[in-house]
């Protein structure tokens, strides 16, 4: 289907990913990026499967680039050659699920250790 998308400029995409929270994300060479830092391989490929299974199912892929204890996600849609809102969808979606961890006083304890770092 295809869509009218507004294609943000670098300084466009920057301003937006302050506005909705994504401080974390950064800009360059005409993709949204965020770089996450794991404990290891077995974490690392749990990050790769979530952001595979949210991408499939919003049916808007990330690029990845994977190492032992990083995964790189880089965003923006293909189809526009630029980034739209529909990168600022996924990668809210993406910090939501990856850095998901109970809160105090849940019935979850959440993983012991380091798991994924919210560091760049």
């Amino acid at each position: 289907m295809a869509k009218n998308l507004h294609a943000y400029s670098e300084a466009e995409a920057v301003d937006k990913l302050l506005e909705i929270g994504l401080d974390k994300w950064f800009v360059e060479n005409g993709w949204i990026r965020r770089k996450f830092n794991t404990d290891g391989w077995p974490t690392t490929l749990q990050v790769v499967n979530a952001v595979g299974f949210l991408c499939e199912a919003g049916y808007h892929h990330a690029d990845l680039e994977v190492t032992w204890a990083r995964v790189l996600v880089k965003l923006k849609t293909h189809s526009q050659r630029a980034i739209t809102d529909m990168d600022f969808e996924m990668a809210k979606r993406i910090e939501e699920m990856v850095l998901w961890r109970p809160l105090p006083g849940q019935a979850l304890d959440g993983n012991p250790n380091k798991f994924v770092h919210d560091k760049s």
